[in-house]
């Protein structure tokens, strides 16, 4: 089995190879982060039914109630946590988004953003567990003064991405997320320098010097 953060067409393909040395092969995405050793883990499986049962007493153990799902066939349980990680990216984009405009309101000064975080996960319909992390990470550092704002990605969300173009499914908020993070790599990039020569020489608009 492998529970790692996987490509399910890896998945497909390593099925093909050990079924002719007579070895089951199965897929689990596996979500909860560092926090699944206290709280269990949430696991989408993928493979053949009959293996699926001999393996479930093990996923009870592990996993919180109703906290594993047998998605189908091998892949199915990586592509589920694919969409799944696609769906994060977007959602932990949101709230950055969202944080930035109270950062740039009038009302600035005023605001406690572990406050915000804390009510806002107190039954508004945009509480969830991420939330609860903000609000933690608020805690240590009110304003994440200790924290550059460059953003790597792991791989999920290039492969959603990806499947979305093969599938002709518009993934806006999620690709939009994937780009936000190259960007946060590139604090001066060359695209921005081309939109502000343009600028200049259609319309005269100033241009801001490079330090020399």
């Amino acid at each position: 089995m492998d529970g790692g953060n996987s490509y399910y067409k890896d998945d497909i393909r390593r099925e093909e190879e050990l079924k002719a040395l007579g070895i089951h092969y199965m897929d689990a995405g596996i979500s909860g982060g560092i926090w699944g050793l206290q709280v269990g883990y949430c696991t989408m499986i993928g493979g053949k039914k009959p293996d699926f049962k001999f393996i479930e007493p093990i996923l009870k153990t592990l996993a919180p109630k109703d906290g594993y799902l047998y998605c189908g066939p091998v892949g199915a349980g990586h592509f589920v946590k694919m969409v799944h990680n696609g769906i994060e990216y977007a959602m932990m984009e949101a709230y950055g988004e969202g944080f930035e405009l109270l950062e740039a309101s009038p009302y600035q000064k005023n605001f406690n953003y572990q406050e915000i975080a804390h009510l806002w996960n107190q039954g508004s319909v945009v509480r969830s567990w991420l939330l609860e992390l903000l609000e933690s990470a608020f805690n240590k550092d009110p304003k994440l003064k200790g924290i550059e704002g460059y953003v790597e990605d792991s791989g999920e969300g290039r492969w959603t991405v990806h499947q979305a173009i093969e599938s002709n499914v518009a993934v806006t908020g999620i690709a939009h997320s994937l780009f936000k993070r190259f960007l946060s790599r590139q604090p001066d990039t060359f695209s921005n320098k081309i939109l502000a020569a343009l600028r200049n020489e259609f319309g005269g608009h100033d241009v801001k010097q490079t330090k020399s």
